[in-house]
């Protein structure tokens, strides 16, 4: 039996007592310490971190800018609605959780389209609509079921609203969710944090072009969270700053007048004041309905709007461009008479065509128009007059002209994806082809160039700001559909466009005679017919544009399909003596420019020269088939 030694025991004892207490200081020092550095050290930092985590910033999106005409009618506005969001990050079974919300709050099939949509183009924490415009009965009903629905919530939005519906649609554009190619703009224009929760972003149109004058200024909630992050109390307060007002040149009622006289044709109307190239109405037909994509479009509808063979959101006006026709004459007589190639007097005979090169160009007319002069050729629309002159002018010094006048170029309008047109000479033709036998540009070419054909192809803008210079003696107005913007924070009215672009070297007396004559094609002429009546005088010229070659066929054009048939133009500007207004129609497929387009210009003259309002889409003047001289 061994017996313990009580003092080696009691050693043992005092030394582990030791490292215990030395172990137990060296960690109250290193608490001391981290305590020190927490506490003293970083002290700054860490309140500020606690700040950060105790109070949210909650940016507070802006009232976009409000769209009126000119005489204040609104045409786009806002209002708020509540809205039933979904967060999918923070959704376990997100078809199980629309169906349990379908049982509370009607979700129709379009709605659960639309959210897929908005699913493909969002990241998966954004919260995103599955029903919007909520009542306020579906509001409380969703509020008593909350518990049920995670990741579910009821938000209050504001909402882009066009209350006229499809009325001026390619004008207004519309707006939809925000996305990385347009937080891109946003970044080139260092408007980063003034974008902070805003939703939605200008898509096309004003809304488009005018997006950073529409947006407004973000304002903030200073907001203190609990640790759960749900808000306690606000402590301050910076309300947001609506977007600047647009104040369009737009006249609505003649925009209204303007559409309902196309009824369901497709095609343009631009039509501008000649004295400050504000634009009284632009019209593309068909239209689409721009409310359509506020909430975000489902993908049926988009695709119903994008394979619809009538191509409905293509702006007709700015967007596509048509050989003018004989639209192109009057510009052809002015050409010749500033560049010295004609006098009014000098005639030629028409005895059906001109022989060139080895190839017969036919005269409008069987038989022809006799003895021509240039008051003639464009009363009566004499091809051949133009055949000629064309050769003798040739498509540099044509080309050269016509650009002056802004054919072939983007015209400067204040709307997004106007095309640039064509506007042919032997540069662009080298250009325009690859292979060196297609770039030489042969004299026969030159030819129908003088009639508006050949290569040519111009928009409706253009043509409508082409026949404005000319109603304007020369003086040349980059055109224009906002008059004004009205600054939000200083009610100061900013004008957009107040000096003309140029004045072209004309002489008055050329212009007088080449409105003469338009006058006349009212009075006498091809456009006669269309202004039987008429309580005023104007000036114009009926044009039509050929999508189809009948190769000498007596097939008449009233049997052919639509789509074969030509395009009807009419340029005019009224009253005569001192035009106010001045318009380029297309009617695509419309056949001869009296049959389908001039009637239209009779509807919109009589309107906003007379007052008269009509109850019917213009008639198509059947006649005209037969009696039309292009």
């Amino acid at each position: 039996m061994e017996f313990k030694n009580p003092q080696e025991e009691l050693e043992r004892f005092r030394q582990r007592l030791a490292v215990a207490g030395g172990f137990v200081l060296v960690c109250f020092a290193l608490l001391f310490i981290r305590f020190v550095w927490l506490q003293i050290v970083q002290h700054d930092y860490y309140q500020t971190r606690a700040e950060d985590n105790r109070i949210s910033l909650v940016p507070i999106v802006p009232n976009r800018g409000l769209i009126v005409d000119r005489n204040g009618v609104v045409l786009a506005r806002n209002y708020s609605a509540y809205t039933l969001e979904i967060t999918p990050s923070r959704v376990g079974d997100l078809e199980k959780t629309i169906d349990g919300l379908a049982t509370i709050i009607e979700i129709e099939a379009k709605d659960r389209r639309r959210f897929k949509k908005l699913m493909d183009e969002s990241k998966s924490f954004e919260t995103l609509p599955i029903r919007t415009r909520l009542s306020d009965k579906e509001v409380a009903k969703f509020i008593a079921h909350r518990y049920r629905f995670p990741g579910v919530e009821i938000k209050a939005r504001l909402f882009r609203q066009y209350p006229n519906g499809a009325f001026a649609s390619h004008i207004l554009g519309y707006i939809g969710r925000i996305t990385d190619r347009d937080l891109e703009k946003v970044e080139d224009r260092e408007a980063d944090a003034n974008y902070r929760g805003t939703d939605h972003f200008g898509k096309a149109g004003l809304e488009l072009h005018y997006e950073f004058e529409l947006h407004g200024t973000s304002g903030f909630e200073k907001v203190e969270v609990d640790a759960g992050g749900r808000a306690v109390r606000t402590l301050a307060h910076t309300p947001p700053l609506a977007g600047n007002q647009l104040t369009l040149t737009i006249d609505a009622e003649l925009q209204r007048i303007a559409e309902q006289a196309f009824g369901d044709r497709k095609g343009a109307l631009v039509a501008i004041e000649p004295a400050s190239g504000g634009i009284l109405a632009l019209v593309a037909m068909p239209n689409y309905d721009p409310n359509q994509f506020v909430d975000g479009i489902d993908t049926q509808s988009w695709k119903e709007l994008n394979e619809s063979p009538d191509k409905p959101m293509i702006n007709r006006a700015i967007n596509a461009a048509y050989p003018p026709g004989s639209t192109f004459k009057p510009f052809m007589a002015m050409a010749a008479l500033t560049l010295g190639k004609r006098t009014p007097e000098q005639a030629i005979n028409d005895a059906g065509g001109f022989n060139f090169g080895g190839h017969f160009f036919r005269d409008d007319k069987k038989g022809g128009h006799g003895r021509v002069d240039m008051y003639k050729s464009i009363v009566q629309s004499c091809n051949t007059y133009y055949y000629i002159l064309a050769n003798d002018l040739g498509i540099d010094n044509i080309s050269g002209f016509m650009g002056q006048l802004g054919l072939g170029r983007r015209s400067g309008v204040d709307l997004p994806g106007e095309a640039e047109g064509v506007l042919p000479s032997q540069a662009w033709k080298k250009k325009r082809f690859r292979k060196p036998e297609q770039q030489k540009w042969y004299a026969g070419e030159t030819i129908s160039i003088g009639i508006g054909q050949g290569y040519n192809a111009y928009t409706p803008m253009q043509m409508a700001l082409a026949t404005a210079t000319l109603a304007n003696n020369g003086v040349v107005f980059r055109p224009h559909l906002v008059k004004y913007v009205t600054d939000t924070r200083s009610g100061e009215k900013r004008p957009i466009e107040t000096q003309p672009a140029a004045t072209l070297p004309w002489k008055q007396e050329h212009i007088d005679f080449v409105r003469g004559a338009m006058a006349g094609v009212i009075k006498e002429g091809t456009g006669a017919r269309a202004f039987a009546g008429a309580g005023y005088t104007a000036g114009g010229k009926t044009g039509t544009a050929q999508t189809f070659s009948l190769r000498g066929s007596d097939v008449k054009t009233g049997h052919l399909q639509e789509k074969l048939r030509d395009h009807s133009w009419f340029i005019a500007y009224a009253p005569a003596d001192a035009p106010v207004i001045a318009m380029a129609i297309l009617v695509e497929n419309g056949g001869f420019g009296a049959q389908a387009a001039a009637p239209i210009a009779r509807l919109v003259l009589d309107y906003y020269l007379l007052g008269k309002r009509p109850n019917a889409p213009a008639p198509v003047d059947e006649a005209a088939i037969e009696g039309d001289a292009e």
